[in-house]
């Protein structure tokens, strides 16, 4: 299975100068973990996560003060649609994280996360070990 087939379509972008306490209320509205931080001024992409805003907030930052710029992982692991989710997978795992960029023509196509993953391989491994009994 590849990862144009697990990937979520919806991709939330925001800007960098987007309070914390926005991307969260757009990542909740949305129902995604994760939002595409695209700076104008920049020509990289970033990603922030429900996890750096949990992180802010949890150090006892104000979501109201803090942007999305100052939580913004711009070191990006990018995948491609045609990467297999073994391939995702494995590259989440090295970098400890739990969401790729989807790029389809150096434009975000998808996010896929561990979640999109497991919900892909637990039905094809719940068949197998039902056909294995």
């Amino acid at each position: 299975m590849l990862v144009r087939d697990a990937m979520s379509t919806v991709v939330l972008t925001i800007g960098p100068a987007h309070t914390l306490r926005q991307a969260a209320a757009l990542m909740s509205a949305r129902r995604v973990g994760a939002a595409v931080v695209l700076d104008p001024d920049d020509a990289g992409l970033g990603i922030l996560t429900e996890r750096d805003i949990l992180n802010s907030v949890g150090a006892g930052q104000s979501p109201d003060r803090e942007t999305a710029e100052g939580h913004t992982t711009t070191d990006v692991v990018f995948a491609a649609p045609e990467w297999t989710l073994e391939e995702a997978a494995a590259a989440m795992t090295h970098g400890g994280f739990r969401h790729l960029i989807v790029l389809e023509n150096g434009e975000p196509a998808g996010i896929v996360s561990v979640r999109d993953i497991i919900r892909c391989w637990a039905p094809t491994r719940a068949a197998a070990a039902a056909s294995a009994s």
